[in-house]
């Protein structure tokens, strides 16, 4: 009650001077002369005969008894409406340019009020309309000043605060710089911007909030030692090549990186700002990708979605993604029970901690080859919508394992795809992966078949059976970037196999929207490649590791190189020749055209000579497996049968 008390004397003070000053400079009086008669002094009576000071006279007499006589009221209405419209309330210390913007609109309704009082009851104290406009003009620009007034002393005092505030270079967008600028600025920061680089001139040149910009494309180190800057402070949304480049010039230049919230998650100085030590995921991250979450969301809401692996990488990011559109039940099953328990764990305490609704979710624990199993699963759930993560996929494992892969990524895809088109589910998508092109292990020739039995099946299915095919995500379970961490904190040395061996690389929440998006955009035996940027070397993955972990290569931790692991290539592909001319049907997925495929029956027999030979020796099913992996590239590739075989082996 003390606060509101105190604003509505400082609403009322700034209404009345406003009103004064309205009417002074409306009748053209000077505002203490008009201030002196106002507080009850008589008007002086002319002493010259003229009838300009007679008419002056008047003038004055009119003002002042306007403000006697309606100051009473006009403060009153506004001051009701500034309760009403709860303006006191919004922090004069945090304001925001939305805050200015409310500020103003409830004068302009407070003159707008005023007039039509007037109007409406002979009795209201009659204002002249101009001195309404000026009136509410003044109050805002009152207002709003008193606003701005409150941030200066704010960031005044913050520079008092911290007189020895350390020197930083903000690496950012625009947007994203002008944010944090004015979240330095305005908060209790020890920091002191000294310069802003935008990357690829996303903003003209020349000050901002008082501080120099520079231009990108120019010598960053250059610009580092003109203005003395002891840190980097970089927007979170810049794409992993810049990072990783302006992070190699702070440590040749002997300064702190760090990565900084971006704008959405700053809310304009409320609260401290946070740094953090670069990651490996900021190192490699793409570009924002540019969702049809519209299209996405009609897709999936109200739906009951089935996720098979759910609780592996990948699939376990898509289903809390699919949390944010709105479908009627999540159906996760894996044939891990730890998996799920932990899945099932993290979404309980998920509905404890949201205030929203969640939809039903059901954990099971299944095997897909089990078609008995999964055939209760579909006539219980009733999935429209299956994403398809379920699959073994570590690649030197797999080729001692060949009946393993073979069932699970073979034959556990047919029984899924099978039961897909009985029970007419409207979309499938099944994870592929770019080792699936001209496959040289087990792992990938499992995949190729199990996407040519996914097309034959789709070429007269009503169900959408759709297949996204991506290179290595980063921080999945058993891929490189967990065994470089393991490695580095056991004080190394890091194993590389080849130092010209390359990947693609895609962090898992970016991998698992794009999967969603082609889910929403994708036709019937579509195949969908994402575009996964330039290969990294993974080598200098190696050394960004160590580098990142406080370490120094060679001088800490070394890098020993291996050799090839069996089944691996140095590089990874992501098109057949027969796709290189495929339709980019996103920003960043495409379409592969596919004018040849195996029919259904061929891919039956395939599939059942496999089945055949999974009780003979491992030797025995590698064999009949490219046999048949080189047989389904020719077919649908329109290779000949020794360059086939060649490509699949």
């Amino acid at each position: 009650m003390t606060r509101l008390a105190i604003a509505v004397c400082c609403y009322a003070a700034i209404f009345a001077v406003s009103f004064c000053c309205a009417l002074a400079l409306r009748f053209d009086i000077d505002p203490l002369q008009f201030l002196y008669f106002a507080a009850g002094n008589p008007v002086p009576i002319p002493t010259g005969a003229g009838g300009r000071s007679l008419f002056e006279l008047e003038q004055q007499q009119f003002a002042v008894d306007t403000f006697r006589g309606g100051l009473g009221a006009l403060v009153l209405l506004k001051v009701a409406v500034v309760l009403f419209s709860r303006d006191w309330r919004r922090h004069l210390r945090y304001s925001t340019m939305r805050d200015l913007a409310w500020s103003g609109g409830v004068c302009l309704i407070c003159g707008v009020l005023l007039a039509a009082s007037q109007l409406a009851h002979e009795t209201m104290p009659q204002v002249p309309r101009g001195v309404i406009v000026l009136d509410t003009i003044l109050s805002a620009a009152l207002l709003s000043a008193t606003r701005i007034l409150a941030q200066m002393l704010r960031t005044l005092k913050n520079i008092r605060r911290n007189p020895h505030s350390r020197r930083a270079l903000i690496y950012a967008r625009g947007s994203d710089a002008a944010g944090l600028l004015s979240s330095i600025q305005s908060g209790a920061s020890a920091l002191r911007v000294v310069g802003i680089v935008v990357p690829s001139r996303h903003m003209p040149l020349g000050l901002l909030g008082g501080v120099e910009t520079f231009d990108g494309s120019g010598d960053l180190q250059a610009i580092i030692s003109q203005t003395r800057a002891e840190m980097v402070l970089l927007g979170s949304r810049l794409s992993g090549r810049t990072i990783r480049e302006v992070s190699e010039v702070c440590r040749q230049s002997g300064v702190e990186a760090h990565v900084v919230p971006s704008v959405e998650e700053i809310p304009a100085g409320r609260f401290q700002l946070r740094l953090r030590e670069i990651t490996i995921d900021d190192l490699l991250r793409r570009e924002p990708n540019q969702l049809d979450l519209q299209g996405i969301r009609e897709s999936l809401s109200g739906r009951v979605v089935l996720v098979t692996g759910a609780a592996g990488s990948i699939g376990s990011e898509v289903c809390r993604q699919l949390l944010n559109f709105a479908p009627s039940r999540i159906v996760m099953l894996d044939q891990s029970e730890f998996g799920i328990f932990q899945l099932e764990q993290e979404f309980q305490e998920l509905r404890r901690s949201v205030s929203a609704a969640l939809p039903s979710l059901e954990f099971l624990i299944e095997d897909i080859t089990d078609e008995a199993a999964l055939q209760r699963v579909f006539m219980a759930h009733r999935p429209a919508v299956v994403f398809h993560a379920a699959a073994y996929k570590h690649v030197p494992l797999m080729e001692s394992n060949p009946q393993a892969a073979v069932r699970n990524n073979v034959l556990g895809t047919k029984v899924l795809v099978d039961l897909a088109d009985r029970f007419q589910v409207q979309r499938f998508v099944m994870i592929s992966t770019d080792k699936a092109v001209r496959p040289t292990n087990v792992m990938g020739a499992t995949k190729l078949i199990a996407e040519e039995y996914l097309f034959a099946v789709a070429s007269r299915s009503r169900t959408r059976f759709i297949t996204v095919r991506f290179g290595n995500v980063l921080n999945s379970a058993g891929s490189v970037v967990p065994t470089f961490r393991r490695q580095i904190e056991l004080g190394g040395p890091v194993t590389v196999t080849d130092p010209e061996m390359q990947r693609y690389f895609m962090t898992i929440p970016e991998a698992v929207q794009l999967v969603l998006q082609s889910g929403a955009i994708g036709a019937g035996g579509d195949v969908l490649i994402l575009d996964m940027g330039e290969p990294v070397r993974i080598v200098d993955l190696a050394k960004d590791m160590i580098r990142l972990s406080g370490q120094r290569y060679p001088e800490d931790i070394d890098i020993v190189f291996t050799g090839l692991r069996p089944g691996e290539k140095l590089y990874e592909e992501l098109f057949y020749e027969t796709e290189q001319n495929a339709v980019r049907v996103h920003e960043k997925i495409f379409r592969a055209p596919r004018e040849r495929r195996n029919s259904e029956d061929v891919v039956q027999r395939e599939l059942q000579l496999l089945e055949r030979y999974l009780g003979s020796s491992r030797e025995e099913l590698r064999e009949v497996l490219w046999q048949v992996a080189g047989r389904v590239v020719q077919h649908s590739s329109g290779l000949p049968g020794d360059e086939a075989g060649r490509t699949a082996a």
